[in-house]
């Protein structure tokens, strides 16, 4: 599929990789939807496409929400005329163990929260889930080529401390696999889905870390830094163009290891 004059919808799309994927789609010729909770954000993504010479617009929303996702949606093609790629970025991290464990007594202390599993649950899981269904619906009616990006993650594999959010990305690494069977099942064929798992990425999360938390983990990286932001927008990039690319899911790691140097 030719990314010049496509139409692009990017949630979580006003910071760190969906800001990335926003920018370089867009010097790339696609016109952008940009959605996202943070109006100011927004705006200044926006408002930098558009000095650069591309066609973007910002739309506040909650993935959450099934009107905000049909309407985020119903928006984008209303301002282009058509939607061809959709880019599930939006998400959030709430760690914790499921138990912690008072010293002296040997009792719990702590549990994990629900609310921080219902939030990731909700933001990950379900906001993946609504936009990628809405999108394809428009896809599917308006007989556009369009690919599906469900962003995952390497700790798909499972993480301690990240039992909500690795249920979560592990999920999402299977979307692809599902969602492509469903499409061949329904005779759609103009519709692809491509998972994104990335690494430990450079977003200022991980960048006002710890340095020596941080120096532990890119120990362990065969490449010795952070995934940079564009280099997942090049392979988000490659994937469109490559209509081969179907039905899975691509890790984009730097090679992160566990210790003992066996590749996560």
């Amino acid at each position: 599929m030719e990314i010049k004059n496509s139409v692009a919808l990017i949630t979580g799309g006003a910071n760190g990789i969906g800001s990335a994927c926003a920018k370089h789609l867009a010097s790339l010729g696609a016109r952008i939807a940009l959605v996202d909770q943070n109006p100011e954000q927004i705006q200044t993504v926006v408002s930098e496409i558009e000095a650069s010479g591309g066609q973007c617009i910002g739309l506040e929303a909650d993935v959450t929400n099934e009107a905000d996702s049909e309407r985020f949606v119903e928006a984008t093609v209303a301002a282009f005329g058509q939607l061809n790629i959709a880019i599930s970025c939006a998400g959030v991290i709430r760690d914790g163990t499921l138990l912690n464990i008072d010293k002296n007594t040997g009792q719990v202390s702590r549990k994990l929260g629900f609310d921080k599993w219902k939030t990731v649950i909700d933001v990950n899981l379900t906001g993946t889930f609504l936009t990628l269904r809405d999108a394809a619906q428009a896809m599917v009616n308006g007989g556009w080529d369009g690919l599906l990006v469900p962003i995952s993650s390497v700790n798909k594999i499972g993480q301690v401390g990240q039992l909500n959010y690795s249920a979560t990305k592990a999920a999402i690494e299977r979307f692809p696999k599902i969602i492509v069977g469903e499409f061949l099942l329904r005779k759609i064929r103009n519709v692809r889905c491509v998972g994104i798992a990335p690494g430990y990425t450079e977003t200022k999360i991980l960048q006002e870390m710890n340095q020596d938390a941080l120096a532990a983990i890119l120990k362990n990286v065969h490449l010795g830094r952070l995934i940079k932001p564009q280099e997942i927008a090049d392979m988000i990039a490659y994937c469109v163009q490559n209509d081969a690319l179907n039905a899975t899911t691509v890790e984009i790691t730097g090679g992160l290891c566990f210790e003992g140097n066996i590749a996560k």
